[in-house]
C-alpha cells in the first residue's frame, strides 16, 4: 500500500500545526500496517502582505477580529495543547511566510520537509521568532541539517499559483493522490480512515472530499473559533 499526499498549509496556521500533528500520527498507524506514504509538503500564504520585519502577533490579531481574537487564541491554544503542542500568542510575531515556504521547498528535495516545516512551526508558535528573517531561517536551516543556497524562489511561486488554480482557500488542504481532498485539522481517527480509503480507491473514480471540512484557516486569516 503507497499512499502519496501533498499537505498545503502555512507556518503562521495554527490548525495547520494542529493538523500535521494528527495526520502524522495516523500517517504512523498506515505504517505501522505495512503501508508506506510519501508527503510533499506545499506552499500557501494566509496573509502574502504580512510584514518581512515582522510585528506582535496578538495586537495585529485584535485589529482585523476584534474581540474574537482573545476567543480564538484560546480555542486553538487548548487544542493544540492536546496534541502536545506548545503555542505562546503572547509572544508570537506575525510575519511573511514566503522565504519559509522557500526553505521548505529546499529542504523537500534534501528529504527533510516534515523536520523543517515542523520546526517552522514550533520557531512561529512556540519560540517567538520571526520566520521571515534571514537570519532566523538560516539557524533554523543549520539545525534541522538543510543546506539552503538560496534556491527555491521561483517553484513556490508556481506551487501558490496551483492551490489558487484547484481552487483552495483555506488550509490545512491534505491532497491525496492529486485528487482526494481532505480540509482541515480533523481528528487523527478521521485522518487514518481517509488513509485507508485512499489505499483502496487509488485507481477509480475521483471524489472531491473525503471527510467533512474540519477546522482551518481560510484566506481572510479567518481561524475557526
Amino acid at each position: 500500500m503507497d499512499v502519496k499526499v501533498e499537505i498545503f498549509s502555512d507556518v503562521v496556521c495554527p490548525w495547520c500545526y494542529i493538523g500535521h500533528a494528527r495526520f502524522a500520527k495516523a500517517a504512523e498507524r498506515f505504517r505501522a500496517k505495512g503501508g508506506t506514504i510519501d508527503v510533499t509538503m506545499r506552499p500557501y500564504q494566509l496573509n502574502p502582505d504580512a510584514p518581512v520585519e515582522g510585528e506582535p502577533l496578538i495586537p495585529a490579531l485584535e485589529r482585523k477580529f476584534g474581540p474574537n481574537a482573545r476567543q480564538m487564541v484560546q480555542r486553538v491554544t487548548d487544542a493544540a495543547a492536546g496534541e502536545g503542542l506548545d503555542m505562546d500568542y503572547e509572544n508570537a510575531v506575525n510575519a511573511a511566510t514566503f522565504e519559509a515556504h522557500r526553505l521548505i521547498e529546499v529542504a523537500g528535495r534534501q528529504g527533510l520537509g516534515k523536520e523543517m516545516t515542523d520546526r517552522l512551526f514550533r520557531a512561529y508558535f512556540s519560540e517567538g521568532l520571526n520566520v521571515a528573517d534571514a537570519g532566523v531561517l538560516a539557524g533554523l536551516a543549520a539545525e534541522v541539517g538543510v543546506e539552503d543556497g538560496g534556491e527555491g524562489a521561483e517553484e513556490v511561486r508556481e506551487q501558490l499559483g496551483r492551490a489558487r488554480a484547484l481552487g483552495i482557500s483555506g488550509v490545512p488542504l491534505f491532497l491525496f493522490e492529486g485528487k482526494y481532498a481532505v480540509s482541515g485539522a480533523q481528528p487523527e481517527e478521521a485522518f487514518v480512515a481517509a488513509i485507508d480509503e485512499v489505499a483502496e480507491r487509488t485507481g477509480q473514480t475521483p471524489i472531491t472530499q473525503l471527510a467533512a471540512p474540519a477546522d482551518g484557516c481560510d484566506d481572510d486569516g479567518y481561524c475557526a473559533v
